[in-house]
């Protein structure tokens, strides 16, 4: 007799159910590990350019103060600022920067005398001479083959006392500062790393006879790039005007004489600045790194800042 209070019979779950719950929880799961992944490569990215916009805004805040502050007078054959650019950097030939610049002017800096203006240290004198150069190396050991070697950029700053007996009045500041570039890379010297590359634009103001206005003259701003294609790898200001070896002035638009760019006035400069992201220095301290594996790295693991400054009138 059978029971009518009796539950029915319960049936678990079939072959092809449990096959497509499966399928269904794969479908979820690879979603699920596609989006984490996308969302931890934009963290990671996003983490570096954080981090590598501070180390741009270390250098170009440091050097834009300098060079607003620049310091040069006319009527002599002083030497007021020396730039060079650089095809290499010293060391292991895969770590090269395809821009380095080699730096140094006289500028009027607030930070002489370890900042202690009017104190026991200062010793008299505003006028201070100031270098940037870039190394490959490690900041804190200084071994250029050293696996956590990395771009760094330097600032050494000159006192206005060893300014004034060592340097200030010579015709050739760059041969005046060899005594101290031993020092440039020293640890207190430090202002940011993974800086691979930094050009200089600089901004000078030509007049120019017009033709057919009576002899009247125009004056306009004319812009050069160290390192571009004809454009020269150096520019020294002196007291008597700017000095551009090797530089092609049919390249420059407008065109310009030599003549006409050495009596023009320095009234600006901007500062660009190639950092990398820590993996991407990582990555890059590989001999045997291939040529296209390492342009993409920098293409991936860059990031670009500028800044124009304002220099005073000469």
């Amino acid at each position: 007799m059978k029971n009518p209070f009796s539950s029915p019979l319960r049936r678990g779950f079939t072959l092809i159910e449990l096959l497509v719950a499966m399928a269904i929880t794969t479908v979820i799961v690879a979603v699920l590990v596609s989006i984490t992944g996308v969302a931890l490569d934009t963290w990671q990215r996003g983490r570096a350019e954080i981090r590598a916009s501070r180390q741009a805004k270390s250098m170009l805040d440091t050097m834009a103060k300098d060079f607003e502050s620049l310091v040069s007078r006319r009527g002599n054959n002083f030497e007021w600022l020396y730039s060079k650019v650089e095809s290499q950097l010293p060391g292991p030939t895969a770590n090269v920067s395809s821009n380095s610049a080699d730096l140094i002017f006289f500028t009027a800096a607030t930070d002489r005398y370890e900042g202690n203006i009017g104190g026991t240290k200062d010793l008299g004198g505003d006028v201070s001479c100031v270098s940037y150069q870039l190394k490959w190396q490690d900041p804190v050991e200084g071994d250029d083959d050293d696996k956590s070697a990395t771009f760094v950029l330097y600032r050494k700053l000159v006192n206005p006392d060893e300014t004034f007996k060592d340097l200030l009045g010579k015709d050739d500041l760059q041969a005046a500062f060899q005594s101290k570039s031993d020092k440039v890379k020293d640890v207190e010297n430090f202002v940011c790393e993974n800086v691979y590359q930094f050009t200089l634009t600089y901004q000078i103001e030509v007049t120019q006879a017009a033709s057919g206005n009576g002899g009247t003259t125009k004056t306009f701003p004319v812009r050069v790039t160290l390192g571009d294609s004809g454009a020269g790898k150096e520019l020294r200001l002196r007291g008597n005007g700017i000095e551009t070896p090797s530089l092609s002035t049919g390249s420059l638009s407008p065109q310009v004489s030599a003549d006409e760019l050495k009596a023009g006035r320095l009234i600006g400069v901007e500062i660009g600045v190639t950092v990398l992201s820590d993996s991407a220095v990582i990555r890059l301290n590989n001999s045997n790194l291939d040529q296209k594996v390492r342009e993409k790295i920098l293409a991936q693991e860059s990031f670009q800042y500028s800044r124009a400054v304002e220099l005073p009138g000469m």
